[in-house]
């Protein structure tokens, strides 16, 4: 009885083995043809992005609206180009802000807050938005909270959720970029933010 038992443990690990391997060389004939791993085309790289950018949000702050039917929309023309440099800069002082509180501008690319006003920035690949970035600056700024992607700048300001974005794939961040950079360029030069003193 025990050397059947031993046959029988002998035939299942082997088995298993077996089946290991089988695993492993499906994976490899998955992820490889031909020997060379098949790398994404330039396409599928912007369309992983934009849909990225849709699920995260980046159009709610980033994108001008003008009020349609069903409540605000996005201007086409002007998607992910930030507060328009052409709009005025409203006043904010309600004493609810010094206890804590923001308010945002009705299409939400501007807003104030004990931080101050923070204004919406232009993503679109124009020289006056990312034109001039690289991937890196991007990731920094994404990754670090750093404006300008640069780190000897200051923080990036609310609402900008970058601390959502730490654990982002390098990959994600690249496709990310790769879509940002493929959208229509929008001439826009969003204002600096305003101190807290000065609303």
């Amino acid at each position: 009885m025990g050397f059947n038992l031993r046959l029988f443990s002998i035939l299942v690990l082997r088995i298993l083995g077996f089946f290991s391997i089988g695993c492993q060389n499906q994976e490899k004939a998955e992820t490889v043809s031909g020997g060379i791993e098949k790398q994404p085309s330039r396409k599928e790289l912007v369309e992983r992005g934009k849909y990225l950018v849709e699920i995260m949000g980046c159009n709610d702050c980033h994108s001008p609206k003008r009020m349609g039917a069903m409540g605000p929309e996005i201007i086409p023309e002007l998607a992910l180009s930030g507060f328009p440099a052409d709009r005025p800069i409203l006043k904010f002082d309600d004493p609810l802000i010094k206890e804590g509180f923001g308010m945002m501008y009705p299409d939400l690319t501007g807003a104030a807050g004990p931080w101050g006003l923070s204004f919406a920035a232009n993503l679109t690949p124009h020289q006056t938005g990312l034109g001039n970035w690289t991937l890196e600056q991007f990731t920094i700024a994404l990754k670090e909270g750093k404006s300008k992607g640069i780190r000897s700048n200051r923080m990036l300001l609310p609402p900008m959720p970058w601390q959502n974005y730490v654990g982002m794939s390098d990959m994600d961040i690249r496709v990310v970029f790769e879509y940002l950079q493929s959208i229509t360029p929008v001439d826009n030069v969003v204002p600096r933010p305003i101190a807290p003193d000065q609303l």
